[in-house]
């Protein structure tokens, strides 16, 4: 058969969800196993080896939109869609484009669209963590989910252009330590942590690990990059200049996992690129503001950073007040988690 597989549209989320597509292929070993997800993050699933193709989606705004994603779908021939969006427009697309068996969750309207259907999980009171919900709609389905946790894996070609990428750079990844920072965040600003304590970050970790510093992220992000290197100019911290590499908005998503397949650990604001070094296998530090690190923390290992006040976690993606969620949490609460991870 050919299994399609309708992933989410966003990076942290996929990645979240591998638990459950790792059960998917392990239920249907014989069959080709589809990843059909937006075209940007495509190259996601090269590094994904129970995927057995990508058929990527252009953005669909509208009608028009919508019916191109059944073009591409149609043409797949496909038995079976698990679709793993909670969206009418997920359903209704995978019907229009003739696949005989539509799987997933009860949501937006659209149980009337699928042919075996599961009921969202009840809230309990206690926050359900992303990967835990994709479990649950498999095993809705029938399908016996375990608690492994899959990683990625960069393919060698990828891993080969990042060294050299990195070299160029003047970071040699057989003598030099290299940690990735993610300063952004694609939800909005109240995720990021202040570029000044990044600086003092970097400052630290050059200082004390004799670390090379690859910031990464999205082109939206490359305000929080100019940020922290301005913080590190204006605080005369010529070596920590010295030896940072930004990236941001220079490197597509393919580059991006060769480079943090080359680090040692990564610290983060939640966002894509801390479940993308987490699945690769890398320690990560992630810090949390508005967001629910009980739903939302990496499946791998990561320690997960947070102040708590009374407003968090809102979800808001700029904060109305002052931004005290991340102002608590200090660069040395930071710095520690750091350190913990580099001696294990």
């Amino acid at each position: 058969m050919r299994i399609l597989v309708r992933t989410s549209n966003w990076l942290g989320d996929i990645v979240m969800s591998l638990p459950a597509l790792a059960a998917l292929r392990k239920h249907f070993a014989t069959s080709t196993l589809v990843a059909a997800t937006p075209e940007g993050l495509a190259p996601l699933f090269g590094a994904v080896p129970f995927i057995d193709d990508v058929l990527p989606l252009a953005s669909a705004a509208g009608w028009l939109g919508w019916r191109r994603h059944v073009h591409a779908i149609r043409a797949g021939q496909f038995d079976i869609a698990v679709l793993f969006p909670n969206s009418f427009q997920a359903a209704w697309v995978a019907r229009r484009a003739g696949v005989p068996e539509r799987w997933g969750y009860r949501s937006d309207g659209r149980g009337w669209l699928l042919t075996k259907g599961v009921d969202r999980p009840r809230s309990t009171g206690a926050p359900l963590h992303q990967a835990e919900y994709s479990r649950r709609l498999l095993a809705g389905l029938g399908i016996e989910v375990d608690d492994s946790k899959p990683r990625l894996v960069a393919p060698p070609n990828t891993r080969a252009r990042a060294r050299e990428l990195l070299q160029a750079h003047g970071c040699d990844v057989s003598r030099h330590v290299v940690v990735a920072i993610a300063p952004g965040s694609a939800y909005g600003h109240a995720r990021r942590w202040l570029p000044t304590r990044f600086g003092e970050l970097i400052a630290s970790l050059t200082r004390e690990a004799d670390a090379h510093i690859a910031l990464v992220g999205s082109a939206h992000d490359r305000d929080a990059g100019y940020a922290i290197e301005s913080s590190l100019a204006a605080a005369g911290g010529r070596e920590a200049a010295h030896r940072l590499i930004n990236l941001i908005g220079r490197i597509d998503l393919r580059t991006l996992i060769g480079v943090l397949a080359w680090c040692r650990l990564a610290v983060s604001n939640d966002s894509g690129a801390a479940h993308l070094a987490s699945g690769l296998g890398l320690p990560v530090t992630v810090i949390f503001g508005p967001t629910d690190e009980r739903r939302t923390a990496p499946v791998g290992p990561h320690e997960a950073l947070a102040h708590d006040v009374w407003c968090r976690p809102c979800s808001f993606r700029d904060c109305p007040i002052d931004h005290r969620c991340m102002k608590g949490v200090s660069t040395e609460m930071v710095l520690s988690a750091v350190r913990r991870q580099l001696q294990k």
